[in-house]
């Protein structure tokens, strides 16, 4: 039997003897004065505490206000947006968890490298996201009115990024991340473009270097073993679409994505060139 060391004694009925002493020395008078003294901290406790509490809303209020003053329009139509429909695909099982909470704020931190002052507008977001009761189908339509193609690209470049940024993605959110694309009116090509690039950078396979090679066909929406003309016109097609000139209207965190998944397509086209040694 493992011997156990008793813990020491606590101290509940401390408080009781000290009352007792005070009022044995001094009577009521000083018992009294005494508690009266002890209302008086926990009170002032209580109003520092919402006094500080009001103080830290009212400065994100004004942080929040002042960055969205700073930005056009379009930029916060577009960043309400993605955030809506960013909450509304958590919420397709019915609720939404913590953890993807803090995805979707992640997201934002650390993919588009958004500032402190930037994330106290997201959380504000996420919360008037979380109360709405817009549905997913509205929103998108709202986005394919407002915006064009290759900011539609975006937004599902960016849902592709979220939703892969879990350990495990499920059929169901591939399944509406397709449908999503179907009603922005993406083409299957550029779905296959998107989506196959992040499939292919999950995939587990024997040799690193095959996986890596299907990833390559899988950013230009093509299969592996394509031919050089399909690899050449499909270069030159992304090319056109994901230029972040497109997208600049948007803010310089999207125009950044689109300079990376420029990145992508060109890296992508010059592995496969020296492959077929053009």
């Amino acid at each position: 039997m493992e011997y156990r060391r008793h813990e020491q004694p606590g101290c509940g009925g401390c408080f009781l003897l000290l009352l007792l002493l005070i009022f044995l020395s001094g009577g009521a008078p000083l018992l009294f004065e005494f508690l009266g003294l002890l209302v008086f901290i926990v009170l002032f406790l209580v109003l520092s505490s919402i006094a500080a509490f009001w103080a830290f809303t009212y400065y994100v209020k004004r942080q929040v206000s002042a960055y969205e003053k700073s930005q056009t329009e379009t930029h916060n139509t577009f960043v309400s947006l993605l955030v809506n429909i960013l909450v509304k695909i958590a919420q397709v099982d019915g609720k939404v968890t913590r953890d993807e909470v803090k995805t979707i704020r992640h997201f934002f931190q650390y993919n588009l490298r958004y500032s402190q002052n930037q994330l106290f507008w997201i959380k504000e977001l996420i919360k008037e996201a979380l109360a709405s009761t817009v549905s997913l189908d509205s929103l998108l339509q709202e986005f394919r009115q407002k915006f064009a193609y290759e900011p539609r690209l975006i937004l599902l470049e960016l849902i592709y990024q979220v939703l892969y940024s879990n350990e495990a993605v499920s059929q169901a959110e591939m399944q509406l991340a397709e449908n999503i694309g179907n009603y922005l009116g993406i083409s299957a090509y550029d779905q296959r473009s998107i989506a196959a690039k992040y499939k292919a950078g999950f995939r587990t396979a024997a040799r690193a270097e095959e996986v890596s090679e299907d990833k390559y066909y899988a950013i230009l929406g093509l299969e592996p073993g394509a031919g050089f003309a399909d690899i050449k016109a499909a270069y030159r097609k992304l090319s056109m679409q994901y230029h972040p000139d497109k997208v600049g209207h948007l803010g310089e965190e999207f125009k950044k994505v689109a300079e990376e998944k420029m990145k992508e397509i060109n890296n992508a086209y010059e592995f496969l060139k020296k492959k077929y040694g053009q």
